[in-house]
């Protein structure tokens, strides 16, 4: 009978020395364990059979030491409770009104979160809220935010409804319930939450609000501020100046808005001052603008006409809030050194306001107050802004080190300036015109208001450049021949000396 090939091929591989020896090795090894297994249980029967309860009692206690000795033991946690507004009136049992507490700490922390919670990691959520897409953690789950390498787990917590408390329903707050949010963290990480990380929270959700907010401009008129929404639309990236001046303003920025504690430990007033001078038409009103859309900040701008006395004026500059910039346009109109004429004394000079008959009394010594006297303690975060055409003109004791920090030179047109305008007006970074308009800006004096109308005449790119190297080479003839005139006279001049 012919045997089948399968069984064929079989049959040669049992016939190998190799796979019998695996195979007598497998069996041995089954056997040992069984073995082994068969001591086990018969050394444990025996042990409970031969030895004493109160000896094996001892047994377990020893190995549980053992182990509480070289096992790490769970870490000890704490909880933070941050309670809603709602959770915080009722707490007593009835409804009291908003007064005392924090209540917006449970607000900003939502806000503070809704930027951390990553959708594809949780199961559920909540949608909704002041942006209408905003994200928050429904009832019972929770999620982990890291922070300076610690781990700290929040979790939303229903509280009580208002009707389970038992109070009437209140208009301004709706039903809404008691809930709350938990943080917890590892308990050597108290000081951390307390003194850093919810901090962090706060300043944080204030920054984002801040950057959303829409700006206002506010005018004097008599002993208070009108405001109007201020939608400038410079910025530091579209502002036709040189790039390393612009830098520089910016990290100076940046730097007083990170030195509150600074300030602090130096007994200075948290404020800045900056004083913007050069030609008309250099962009002065546009780097303020840009300056408070990079802030944030409110713009308050003071008409000195307007303030009849420093009781006035004093009343206005305290009524200004924290994180806000003052500006005075042309300073050298209302306070200058010509004034010394009349009064030596730089602290009283007097500035008068046009008001008819009436004497004004505002003096020099109460903006000065203001600005680094008793009465700049009055905010913080402010910055100070002056603005002038002819720097030359001003009292000293403006210029005096403490009152305007960081002294801005706004120049005519240079060629970054002018790449800039370029960008903004036709998105364009190169042009066969470029080079000749390089060249003849480094030789004129042009602003960047005169280089900005020029760009306007129209919307075709060659016919704009092509009238701009016109109006550059015309002012370049006119240039020469005014040095020609000039040397001219200043020969004739000489010849009359001799």
């Amino acid at each position: 009978m012919e045997m089948d090939p399968s069984a064929a091929e079989a049959a040669k591989a049992l016939a190998l020395p190799s796979y019998a020896k695996a195979v007598d090795a497998y069996r041995k090894a089954v056997g040992t364990a069984a073995s082994v297994t068969a001591y086990v249980v018969l050394a444990r029967g025996m042990a409970r059979e031969l030895l004493p309860h109160d000896l094996r009692r001892a047994a377990r206690w020893a190995a549980s030491l053992i182990r509480a000795r070289f096992e790490t033991p769970p870490a000890e946690r704490r909880t933070l409770v941050i309670k809603s507004a709602a959770a915080l009136l009722y707490d007593d049992g009835g409804y009291h009104g908003v007064g005392g507490g924090d209540l917006g700490l449970y607000n900003e922390v939502r806000e503070y979160l809704a930027t951390r919670i990553d959708p594809h990691a949780m199961r559920r959520l909540c949608l909704g809220g002041k942006s209408k897409r905003a994200l928050s953690l429904e009832h019972g789950d929770s999620m982990t935010d890291v922070f300076e390498g610690v781990e700290f787990t929040w979790a939303s917590v229903a509280g009580q409804s208002q009707r389970e408390h038992g109070n009437e329903y209140d208009y301004r707050y709706g039903s809404v319930g008691t809930e709350s949010l938990e943080l917890s963290f590892d308990a050597e990480h108290m000081d951390m939450a307390l003194s850093r990380y919810v901090p962090f929270i706060t300043a944080t959700v204030a920054d984002a609000r801040r950057r959303e907010r829409a700006l206002q401009i506010f005018i004097n008129e008599g002993s208070s501020w009108h405001g109007i929404k201020h939608h400038h639309p410079s910025t530091f990236d579209t502002l036709a100046m040189d790039p390393e001046l612009k830098r520089s303003i910016v990290a100076d920025l940046d730097r007083f808005l990170k030195r509150k504690e600074y300030y602090q430990r130096i007994g200075k007033a948290w404020k800045r001052g900056y004083l913007l001078y050069g030609p008309p038409g250099t962009g002065k009103s546009s780097l303020v603008a840009a300056m408070a859309n990079y802030l944030r900040f409110n713009l308050y701008d003071l008409d000195l006409s307007e303030v009849y006395n420093n009781t006035t004026l004093q009343r206005l500059l305290n009524s200004m809030p924290n994180k806000s910039i003052l500006v005075i346009e042309d300073i050298d109109c209302c306070f200058s050194a010509a004034s010394r004429k009349e009064k030596n004394d730089s602290d009283h000079i007097h500035y008068r306001s046009g008001r008819g008959n009436s004497e004004p009394s505002i003096t020099l010594s109460g903006l000065l107050n203001f600005i680094d006297g008793l009465w700049s303690t009055s905010g913080e975060e402010r910055i100070i802004i002056f603005t002038t055409n002819y720097k030359d003109r001003l009292d000293p004791a403006l210029l005096r080190p403490g009152r305007m920090d960081m002294h801005v030179y706004m120049g005519y047109c240079c060629w970054e300036a002018f790449r800039t305008l370029a960008r903004n007006y036709f998105v364009l970074d190169d042009h066969a015109r470029f080079p000749e308009i390089q060249e003849l800006l480094a030789e004129v004096e042009v602003t960047p208001a005169e280089v900005s109308e020029m760009l306007l005449r129209s919307e075709e790119v060659d016919v704009v450049l092509g009238l701009l190297a016109e109006f550059l080479g015309e002012k370049k003839r006119a240039m020469r021949e005014g040095e020609s005139v000039q040397a001219h006279e200043e020969l004739t001049g000489k010849e009359a000396e001799e």
